[in-house]
Formats: structure tokens, sequence, C-alpha cells
């Protein structure tokens, strides 16, 4: 979102970025930078993150999202809805993740245009393919499992997902997937082509757009000095993060990645979460680093170990290094069977199952295979032509221009 803000203004349009963040990490630093407006709404989310994290750690995706939703998002709701209702009041149009319903409403209640951005593309139905992890059964059966995947969906999350919707007034949606957490007139994903090849037969509101990537970012951020000796030392190093979700589990995490690369026997920079690590020190052949840009440092490493996220995929892929992915729910099990389909990484190993071991043993295996070191450069330099956030703003420009013309 980031990203897009920053293209958006670049185009000549006035943007402001509402966050709502359940880690109450603050972006009024980088959006000043940028010269975005920002509003963190709420300013606080009550949330604890590694008690949730302990709690939810076993559970299916649909039970961990309901437990995330009434943890996190339901006791909010209001808040961020009376904010969505001043924001479309005071903008020509509103874009929101997709699963921001409130937003959508209050752009429905005032008349105002509502696109979404979604990060991941697996629940879109398509006329050929199964749904994610769905056998496929040929096309006429393959309809019918996403009915069956939307039924699925409705049932465990309709109502409490419907409560805002129908106290204002509106209809019933037939589908919550489709009818509500997502615009009918454009939804931008934001997933590079490479990776979603059977787009042209999604329902025509969802358009890929590709990796929406900061390179504001990339541009301006310094390898430190012991950062940079560490890596002309020796062998390329592997990257090892679990992104946001290091903050839920931190010991365990830096526990699994520091005896995994002891039993592999290979150096690593591995973003740290615990206070036993500092920023920017060292062990031997280990590297601790804070947060950062993660394209800058990516391009210098063999492989990365990773959640399965959105964001960090597109990053290795685009800095041209396989992954080893450790998916904790299904959206990033769907990410790691998508590299794993391109040839730019093994098996995923879930997160329930994974031990010091059997990550050890996947990362010898990445750094012993000359094919998929070549498939990352290849897939890499492809990524390269592509420019996720100039094509979604031709996108949203395109539509509003449509709107204008009506």
């Amino acid at each position: 979102m980031l990203a897009l803000a920053q293209g958006l203004q670049k185009a000549g349009h006035s943007v402001t970025l509402a966050v709502s963040s359940i880690d109450n990490k603050d972006y009024t630093d980088i959006c000043a930078d940028l010269n975005i407006r920002y509003l963190q709404i709420p300013r606080h989310i009550d949330f604890d993150m590694q008690g949730f994290a302990q709690r939810t750690f076993r559970m299916n995706t649909l039970k961990w999202l309901r437990a995330l939703l009434d943890e996190a998002l339901f006791p909010y709701e209001q808040v961020i809805y009376e904010t969505a209702k001043q924001l479309v009041r005071n903008n020509d149009c509103v874009i929101g993740h997709h699963f921001l319903y409130p937003l959508k409403l209050a752009a429905v209640r005032q008349g105002k245009p509502h696109y979404t951005v979604t990060l991941c593309h697996a629940a879109i139905p398509s006329a050929t393919q199964a749904p994610f992890l769905f056998p496929d059964l040929g096309v006429f059966l393959n309809k019918v499992s996403w009915k069956l995947w939307d039924c699925v969906f409705n049932l465990a999350l309709k109502k409490p997902l419907m409560r805002l919707w129908l106290a204002e007034g509106e209809a019933p949606v037939e589908s919550v997937l489709t009818d509500l957490l997502s615009s009918q007139e454009l939804n931008l994903v934001a997933a590079d082509e490479l990776f979603c090849p059977f787009n042209q037969e999604w329902p025509p509101n969802n358009r890929v757009c590709g990796f929406l990537n900061l390179t504001e970012d990339a541009q301006h951020w310094p390898i430190p000095q012991s950062l940079q000796h560490f890596l002309e030392e020796g062998e390329r190093p592997v990257y090892m993060t679990f992104g946001s979700l290091q903050q839920a589990l931190p010991e365990w995490s830096m526990d699994l990645f520091i005896e995994a690369t002891r039993m592999a026997g290979c150096r690593a920079i591995i973003q740290t979460s615990s206070k036993r690590y500092p920023d920017d020190s060292r062990e031997k052949s280990l590297y601790f680093i804070g947060k950062h840009p993660h394209q800058p440092l990516f391009q210098h490493c063999a492989a990365v170990v990773h959640h399965g996220g959105a964001g960090t995929t597109h990053a290795a892929t685009l800095s041209g290094c396989p992954s080893i992915v450790v998916p904790f729910m299904d959206e990033q099990l769907f990410w790691g069977h998508q590299v794993q389909t391109l040839g730019l990484a093994f098996a995923p190993i879930p997160a329930r199952k994974v031990n010091a071991h059997s990550l050890a043993k996947a990362m010898q295996k990445v750094l012993s295979s000359e094919t998929l070191d070549n498939n990352a450069k290849n897939y890499s330099r492809k990524m390269q032509r592509h420019n996720g956030v100039a094509v979604a703003i031709s996108l949203i420009e395109t539509q509003l221009f449509r709107l204008s013309t009506v």
C-alpha cells in the first residue's frame, strides 16, 4: 500500500494512507519522507501477538482467521467504519485491502468508487483450475469445488462479517468472498503474472497488476559496513526470516534458524527477533540484522528461508534467490506451492512439522541445486521487466475515466 500510495502521489494524485496495524507499527516517518498524509486507525490495537500465536498455532485456517477477527478486528470495527465514512466523504475514490469491508460499505452508502487490492489470488475462481488443495476433477467438477469452497467460507464467517453491513440497512450478499470482500468494479491482484498464468479465466473485475514494490527503499538503504565485511568474507549466505510472525514466536524462530544453519554448515544472515541476538551483531558464520528493505540484501544471498508471505516471496524471486518456505497458514502454503511449481523451491515444510534437521536438509538441497539457482536468475530477469505500481495506476485511472464519461 505504501508503494501504491507513492506511485499515485507521483502521478499527481492527492493521497491519504490509512492503516490499521495489529502490531501497532507506525508508518509516520516513511509517509513523511514520501509526502503522503498518514492516519493510523485506531491509534492502538490491544492484541497479544505472541499469546495469540501460541494459542492458535495448530488451528485450521478458517478457525485461525475467525479467532484473529474476534480479537483484532471486530472490537475496532466501528471506529474503522467511522473513519472510512470520513475518508469516502473527503476523497474521490477509495482503495483498500480486499478484507476491509467497512471501507467498501462506506463507499457503497455514499456512492463513491471503491477498488480493492488482493495480495493472494488463491480464492479467485478460475474456469479450469480447482481451488487450492482441492483435487483437479476437470472443468465441470472444478466449478462444483469452487461452489463448495464458497459455501464453507460463508458457513464459517458470513454471519459475523455481515453484521455491520446488515445494521446499515444493506441487502444480504450471496457470497462473502466475491460480493463482500472485494470490489466488483476493480480488484487489483498484486501478484506478478508469473505466479498467475490462468488470470484470463478470472471474473473480469480481477486484474493482475503485479508486485507493488516500494523501490524508494531499495535505492536509499546503505548496507552497514559490518554487514558488508561479512558478505565479503566468504560464500553467499542464506537469509532467514519469518517476517512479522517472528514477533509472535521470537525465541523458537531464532533457535530453529541457528541450529539449522549449524547443521547445514553454511553461512547465514538471520533477521533477529530476540534480545539475545542484537541487531548488527555476529557469531562466527552468522550475522544478525534488524528490520530493513529486503531486496538490496537478498541479491547478495544464495537462498531465502521464509514463511511464504506474498511480499517476501516476490522480493526473493525478484532478487534471483531460490526459496525454502516454512508456511504457518494456508495462504503462505499457497505461495510455497507457487514457487515450487515455478522451480524456485522444493516442497514447503509446514511450520507445524519443521525442526532443525528438516530445515537444514532442505537448505543443503537448495544450495546444491544448480537448476533452482538458474531458474531463480531467469525469473528475476523476467520480473524486472514488470512494473506493478505503474500497471495498477493505469488500471485505476482507466476505471475512473470510464466513470467520469458515463
